[in-house]
């Protein structure tokens, strides 16, 4: 907490372990701790991360926020966070049992990422508690042979690493219905439109305008996007815009006209009204009532 009183959030890049194979690391609840204060982190503050992170529970119970949604993760639930998202634990670690999987998207193959939508930053990160055994037993062999000594060859090893996480992110992203047998889900029209929003959502919110930079018409756009994102185009960068507005609102001391402004809003009451309309209520009464409950 900052002397203005709110939560500051941590930018966490990924540093791996001494020893540890690069690009991939397993943990349980305890092990997370121990990196964290090797780290100087604090696991119950508010953090933006720049690698992936997959939780799941084994036993009790694990409250997690991820981007303002509270989620409880009971045994068997498992949690696929995506960098770039504002996460915080909100309850102790050490009362339930776990792992967590740390990975940079460099570490998997080209095919793996494109296949399990590693870069699916849309996608809630709740995943289903109907996950088959089979991706338990997955993780089981990555986190053992993580731990485990490299042998004789070390290339060996790293790629026995690589193949093992692609099959836990591959596996996961079916459970949670984002892996088409087909492929057809997300085009290549989503992707670089996912891509220019992100990069450009605060310069326009019009679907005609990246369309027309992206050699789209507007009806492939809204077309792919529902497809892959389950909304409309138009909807997909509203969305975006609301996200960014909230982390600003909550993790910045910017006036809300000042929020409204580096959003691309022309006036400060067009930016409330698009605020109220989405998010039901002010971007003031937002910001008191998130800050307060954190």
């Amino acid at each position: 907490m900052d002397r203005n009183g709110h939560v500051v959030v941590t930018d966490v890049p990924y540093r791996a372990s001494v020893g540890a194979p690069p690009g991939v690391e397993v943990f349980d609840f305890p092990g997370l701790l121990a990196r964290a204060r090797g780290h100087d982190v604090d696991m119950y503050s508010p953090k933006r991360l720049a690698f992936h992170e997959i939780i799941t529970v084994r036993s009790g119970t694990l409250r997690y926020c991820a981007d303002f949604t509270e989620h409880v993760l009971t045994e068997g639930a498992w949690m696929w966070l995506r960098p770039g998202q504002i996460q915080q634990f909100r309850s102790d670690l050490t009362a339930a049992e776990g792992s967590v999987v740390l990975f940079e998207r460099s570490f998997l193959s080209p095919g793996a990422v494109e296949l399990a939508r590693v870069d699916a930053s849309w996608r809630e990160p709740l995943i289903s508690e109907d996950t088959d055994q089979t991706v338990r037993a997955v993780l089981d062999l990555l986190e053992s042979e993580c731990r485990g000594p490299a042998g004789p060859s070390l290339e060996a090893h790293v790629e026995v690493l690589r193949h093992l996480l692609a099959v836990l992110v591959l596996r996961l992203a079916r459970a949670q219905g984002g892996l088409d047998d087909d492929g057809a889900g997300v085009t290549e029209a989503f992707r670089r439109f996912q891509g220019a929003v992100d990069r450009d959502f605060a310069r326009t919110r019009r679907v005609e305008d990246f369309a027309r930079d992206l050699g789209y018409s507007v009806r492939t756009l809204t077309r792919a996007t529902r497809a892959a994102a389950g909304v409309g185009a138009k909807r997909f960068i509203d969305d975006r815009v609301l996200l960014e507005a909230k982390r600003q609102l909550v993790h910045t001391d910017l006036a809300v006209t000042a929020v409204g402004e580096q959003l691309g809003f022309p006036e400060p009451t067009v930016f409330t009204k698009f605020f109220r309309q989405r998010a039901g209520e002010t971007p003031a009464a937002f910001r008191a009532r998130a800050r307060g409950s954190a």
